[in-house]
């Protein structure tokens, strides 16, 4: 009888091996000050001593990239999928008025390649560059018969810190407050399952078809990587207040606006005030989508939004473009009825 191996089975220790060091130096790229140690422990270490900090509160988020890594196997291209990954639980944690502070990624597929996984984890490590945390562990799980050949599944962990008395919840969000919005790269990574229905489903398209009007093919569009806010608008708390931050995910305007709104409140978005990237207009047309759907999938070209008091409004959007960013006024908080909605959309 012939003596089996784990490698037998599907499951590669040597390839495993392979990929760390692969990603090693795009690892350690990503470290700031407060790690400690080096890849390969049982548990990644970082320092807890916050000195500018009085009363430091800890802030977590995960998520994944959900079929947006469809597009990544119908193209080949894994570089910018990890960039998602980590802007996705990145600027969650940013709308509490957090500083990320490091990142930890789980890549799980049937059959370890490598290379492939290497391009993925440099893609993580980019995006926490770009964010200011550290990519401080993960786990590489090789799992045969679990999923399709050439597949994988991805989700991300971070943590970052606020001082308490620092912390963004939205309660002091009045009538009369700016809603300020910050443009998107194009879907982020969001409503991808209703995005490939049209695109190529209904439409027929593949993945190097170029639309009309389109300057890219509709792979390279797809895969655009989501938009990290964190420097640019840490940079915007050193000098303002903002009363509230919603990251426009899943759920789009309609579900994650009112998530920072008090009781009895509502916002008024007004119809037309940002650029909507063309991807959001060939998606509406192409599915004959109303907006109203459109508004509770997509993000229609605003990643993440800012409240601030009417009187800051124009320094706040002075400020947002010194800083690279392109900032739209699109609308602003009034009362609500009790029966109303939570957005209205003008």
């Amino acid at each position: 009888m012939k003596k089996l191996t784990y490698s037998d089975a599907g499951v590669s220790i040597d390839e495993g091996a392979r990929l760390v060091d692969l990603i090693k130096p795009h690892v350690r790229k990503s470290y700031r000050k407060e790690v400690l140690g080096d890849i390969g422990g049982f548990g990644a270490l970082f320092s807890g001593r916050f000195k500018s900090l009085k009363d430091p509160v800890l802030v977590s988020s995960t998520d994944g990239v959900g079929t947006k890594l469809m597009i990544a196997f119908m193209t080949g291209t894994h570089s910018t999928v990890g960039i998602d990954l980590v802007a996705m639980s990145v600027n969650d944690i940013l709308v509490s008025g957090a500083e990320p502070l490091f990142f930890l990624d789980y890549f799980a597929t049937g059959k370890l390649d490598a290379r492939k996984a290497a391009e993925v984890v440099k893609g993580i490590a980019a995006g926490c560059t770009e964010a200011g945390c550290a990519l401080i562990g993960g786990e590489t799980a090789e799992m045969p018969g679990l999923y399709k050949a050439g597949e994988y599944d991805l989700a991300g962990f971070a943590v970052g810190v606020a001082d308490r008395k620092k912390i963004i919840d939205g309660s002091r969000i009045k009538p009369g407050d700016r809603v300020i919005g910050l443009a998107s790269s194009g879907l982020h990574s969001n409503g991808y399952s209703l995005a490939r229905k049209v695109i190529f489903d209904t439409l027929g398209l593949t993945v190097k078809s170029v639309p009309a009007g389109f300057k890219k093919n509709i792979g390279s569009v797809l895969l655009t990587p989501t938009r990290i806010y964190v420097k640019p608008v840490l940079k915007l708390l050193e000098r303002f207040e903002v009363l509230g931050m919603a990251h426009i995910t899943g759920g789009g305007f309609t579900d994650n606006i009112p998530r920072v709104l008090p009781k009895g409140l509502k916002a008024v978005i007004r119809k037309g005030s940002w650029k909507v990237p063309p991807v959001f207009g060939l998606i509406r047309k192409g599915g004959s989508i109303e907006d109203s759907e459109m508004y509770r999938t997509f993000n229609c070209g605003v990643g993440l939004v800012l409240i601030v008091r009417a009187r800051d409004e124009s320094a706040v959007m002075k400020r947002l473009k010194e800083l690279k960013e392109k900032p739209y006024s699109i609308g602003e908080i009034a009362a609500r009825k009790s029966q109303g909605p939570d957005v209205e959309y003008v």
